[in-house]
């Protein structure tokens, strides 16, 4: 029970990590100081995207389903709900990279905007 708990709670981690990177320049306009954190969360998820690396939550999440005796996603509501966000069907290198272009866009985005607004005051 331990190690399926642990997994949904990886996957629960690996979409707020997600979102972090999609929508986490906005918290830098509240606060810059997020800009230190955010960024390289940026740098990571492009990375990833890019050279087609699995992110080391993958492999974890899969290692703690195992553990549990689970030999499959079907189940919890995190399963049903949340891995369909994480994991899309039919996910290509291809888009991947568009994927990646998509969140440094968006995020350029955001941080010029930023910039703007902080150049002006």
């Amino acid at each position: 029970m331990a190690y399926r708990w642990l997994a949904d709670a990886t996957v629960a981690v690996h979409l707020a990590f997600i979102l972090f990177v999609v929508f986490g320049g906005l918290l830098a306009w509240r606060k810059a100081a997020w800009a230190w954190v955010h960024l390289p969360a940026v740098a990571w998820v492009a990375f990833i995207e890019f050279t087609g690396t699995i992110c080391p939550l993958t492999p974890l999440e899969n290692m703690l389903r195992e553990r549990a005796g689970d030999a499959g996603y079907a189940g919890s509501f995190i399963d049903h709900y949340l891995l369909p966000v994480i994991y899309p069907a039919g996910l290509t290198p291809q888009l991947q990279v568009v994927l990646g272009v998509a969140v440094i866009a968006i995020n350029m985005v955001v941080y010029w905007r930023l910039w703007r607004r902080r150049r002006a005051i």
